[in-house]
């Protein structure tokens, strides 16, 4: 009982690190380039993906950093909900340029509304901070991540259902993951897990 215990310390917070919410937009596009049907080229490919690595992980790491160095916020996971502020709106605005100039909807269309709900998804994130809510960022980001792949899979009419069933599987082991490092409440999860979910489902609507 006491080796599982020690297991279990070990592994689950690891989920959280590696599923965390600054890795899910490059991860999205990965997915995106693996099942689109558009036939671009290699080069254009790595652009994209290029972009993305930049403008959702780069730029925000540094931004994270530059923070910390002034005290704003005390660690990447932002336990405490009133340092969310900052990054928040910093994500909020450059996911915003990279729909206007890299991901846009004429070029890459679902991967431009997968974006356009994690804006949605971001700002409702934001909200509550002030109704003191501390919704989970990480239920946002694989919830999001999920709905989007099942939105591709209907869209190009895919047969993905183990990918599927690999996300939800997933969704299941951070959420245990984050109720295990204590970092959020059931309620807290719930909330993230549907803020993710509902903007995503909502531009089916459009795309599908």
């Amino acid at each position: 009982m006491k080796l599982n215990n020690i297991k279990l310390k070990k592994t689950l917070p690891f989920f959280s690190y590696i599923f965390h919410p600054i890795f899910i937009p490059i991860i999205g596009t990965g997915f995106y380039i693996h099942y689109s049907n558009d036939f671009y080229n290699k080069e254009s490919y790595f652009l994209l993906f290029f972009q993305v690595v930049i403008i959702t992980f780069l730029l925000p790491l540094s931004f994270f950093y530059l923070l910390q160095t002034f005290g704003k916020v005390d660690n990447l996971m932002l336990s405490d909900a009133s340092q969310r502020k900052m990054p928040l709106l910093m994500q909020i605005a450059l996911t915003f340029i990279l729909i206007n100039k890299s991901v846009t909807i004429d070029q890459f269309p679902e991967l431009f509304f997968f974006f356009l709900g994690g804006i949605g998804s971001t700002l409702m994130a934001f909200a509550l901070i002030y109704t003191k809510i501390k919704a989970s960022i990480h239920m946002i980001a694989i919830s999001a991540l999920s709905f989007f792949v099942i939105g591709l899979s209907i869209h190009n009419e895919l047969n993905i259902v183990n990918t599927i069933a690999t996300l939800f599987l997933t969704t299941g082991i951070i959420a245990t993951s984050r109720l295990y490092m204590k970092a959020h409440s059931m309620e807290e999860l719930l909330i993230g897990y549907l803020a993710g979910m509902l903007p995503q489902v909502v531009l089916w609507v459009i795309w599908l």
